[in-house]
């Protein structure tokens, strides 16, 4: 079953990854503004793009890190129950 989980997800990962092209995380007006001003000598608007893509990513990685230590922190433990009918294992 773990060997199944696994294989699962590194089929995801792949699949992710390989769906993957490259973007631009501006607007129109930011284009545009960008490309004007690096036309004019500008060198502010070089960077803007992966400004953008940064701030879009910081959340995701947040919800990410608080989700694995609340998983972490809350994942049950393996507890042996002994009953009168049999022994029942909590996973």
């Amino acid at each position: 079953m773990k060997l199944i989980k696994i294989f699962l997800l590194l089929f995801m990962f792949l699949f992710v990854v390989s769906g993957t092209s490259e973007v631009s995380a501006q607007c129109a007006m930011c284009t545009l503004n960008a490309d004007n001003s690096t036309q004019n000598g500008n060198t502010e608007g070089n960077g803007l793009n992966s400004g953008i893509l940064y701030l879009l990513a910081a959340p995701y990685i947040a919800v990410a890190a608080v989700g694995f230590v609340w998983y972490k922190k809350y994942k049950r433990k393996n507890v042996a129950v002994h009953m009168k009918g049999g022994k029942i294992n909590l996973n």
